[in-house]
């Protein structure tokens, strides 16, 4: 594939994707929101007819699922690459077939996508961490985890730097997840589409835990999930286009343009995985008969 062609063919293709970069950029400004940032200055909630709710003058925010439905939020402002921070604190005691999707992504069929899920749990079993990313409609990228702590017992922080190299995953800090921009072995990588912030809460039953076989004990219910300390560093689309994001860029602020992960975290996201991957796309050869994903072969996963 794209491994083959000429210096000259790669030269070009890279002043093509900093170029379209470039107008893209022309069109956004930076923001940087503080942690612990209003909730009713930054997020709608959606739907769920009052499951959804804003508390302690805009501080907190809880999602409600109950027999009749869950609820869910979207963010006000749409994103293109950013660092983003939310304080979780997932649904206690036996959550079985539910599930708390927190993801940016945009419309359409062709869109993009950048998902955390915590699949629930009886009690006493571990939560599943899955993340998935997709990038032009298409996603089948898996890569699931345990937690090395309990997520319902406090609030803690999950994180998603998207800038034009790479996605990283963290969980308060400690990276998961890294997936690089691959486009020249022919890799389609979210940079053209921006992205708004949704979460929801729902009823996944029919696969949610251990693939369907645990269902839902509504006698638990309401099921609740809450989120406070939003923190966006991020690239917004703005109304007049006037802003440039990568005028901007060479600020220390918003250093995370290109960030990248250092010797450090590359060591304890290699720790995580270890111990604590469950599932990983690139490992599951019967899935991929004709062959795996180009991705794989490179050191885009460990």
């Amino acid at each position: 594939m794209a491994s083959s062609s000429s210096s000259s063919s790669s030269s070009s293709t890279t002043t093509s994707t900093v170029v379209s970069l470039v107008f893209l950029f022309s069109s956004l400004v930076v923001v940087s929101s503080a942690a612990g940032n209003n909730f009713y200055q930054d997020f709608d909630i959606t739907w769920g007819d009052g499951r959804g709710k804003i508390l302690n003058n805009g501080q907190l925010l809880t999602l409600s699922l109950d027999k009749a439905s869950g609820s869910g939020f979207q963010s006000k402002n749409e994103y293109l690459f950013g660092k983003i921070d939310m304080q979780l604190k997932l649904v206690p005691g036996n959550s079985a077939g539910t599930v708390t999707a927190y993801y940016l992504s945009s419309q359409g069929p062709t869109h993009d996508e950048i998902d955390f899920e915590f699949l629930g749990n009886l009690s006493g079993d571990p939560y599943i961490l899955h993340t998935n990313v997709f990038s032009q409609g298409k996603g089948n990228r898996e890569q699931q985890f345990y937690l090395w702590f309990d997520p319902t017992a406090d609030f803690h922080t999950y994180s998603i730097l998207w800038n034009p190299q790479r996605i990283i995953f963290s969980v308060d800090g400690t990276p998961i997840r890294e997936f690089k921009n691959s486009e020249s072995i022919g890799v389609p990588y979210p940079k053209n589409q921006p992205m708004r912030i949704y979460s929801s809460l729902w009823n996944a039953d029919d696969w949610a835990t251990r693939g369907g076989l645990v269902k839902t004990d509504w006698s638990h219910a309401p099921f609740t999930a809450s989120y406070r300390n939003f923190k966006a560093d991020a690239c917004v689309r703005s109304s007049s286009g006037a802003s440039s994001c990568s005028s901007q860029s060479t600020s220390s602020n918003n250093a995370w343009l290109n960030q990248e992960l250092d010797s450090t975290n590359q060591e304890r996201m290699k720790w995580v995985q270890k111990n604590y991957m469950i599932y990983n796309y690139c490992a599951d050869t019967k899935r991929f008969p004709q062959g795996m994903p180009p991705e794989c072969a490179t050191t885009n996963l460990s």
